[in-house]
């Protein structure tokens, strides 16, 4: 029997090869060459991986840039449809006090004024702000801050009797409460019996 035909000897229900079936498969050089291959492949997927993740963060970097550039846009020029709307308001009312100074006439003055204030609440109307109605209304703490309580015995207890400071909603949503004086149950001594 040649080298070539040695059989190997089975170990723990190995099953038997040749000599000849083991160097006809693989040289250690070519199982080299293909973990090279390998490791190659893995290498150039790690560095495409590598850069994709550069690339990602990047543009996330400049999506928070642009975000908050747009952001201090934003809160700087939000209010520029309201100052242009506001602006011939402004002009109304320099216009009326320049006439006010030509002409000492109160009547038309006032008159004036109140064209103005009435185009002034119009803007603000259309952006959304709304006057409360509180006057003779249930105090409601959502809505209204009681300054003061006075015994009433004409008015329901806990309703609103007088507004010193109008309230407002912008849309839904409370911007100012009305500040309000609030009824309350008269006293039940008079006077005249502490006296």
């Amino acid at each position: 029997m040649s080298d070539k035909e040695t059989k190997n000897i089975p170990i723990d229900g190995e099953e038997e090869t040749t000599m000849q079936e083991e160097t006809a498969g693989s040289s250690p050089q070519s199982e080299f060459e293909a973990i090279g291959a390998e490791r190659d492949a893995a290498l150039a997927e790690i560095a495409q991986l590598k850069d994709q993740l550069l690339r990602r963060a990047a543009e996330f970097e400049n999506f928070k840039r642009r975000t908050r550039e747009e952001k201090d846009l934003l809160m700087k020029y939000g209010a520029e449809g309201v100052i242009l709307d506001l602006l011939p308001v402004i002009d109304d009312f320099e216009r009326s006090l320049a006439s006010g100074k030509e002409h000492p006439d109160f009547d038309s003055m006032y008159k004036g004024v109140e064209i103005i204030y009435g185009k002034l609440l119009r803007v603000l109307e259309n952006r959304g702000l709304r006057p409360m109605d509180a006057l003779g209304k249930p105090f409601d703490v959502d809505f209204h801050d009681a300054l003061l309580q006075i015994p009433s015995a004409e008015a329901e207890p806990g309703t609103v009797l007088d507004v010193a400071e109008k309230g407002y909603l912008l849309y839904e949503k409370v911007i100012r409460h009305a500040k309000v004086t609030v009824s309350r149950e008269p006293d039940s001594i008079s006077p005249e019996e502490n006296a």
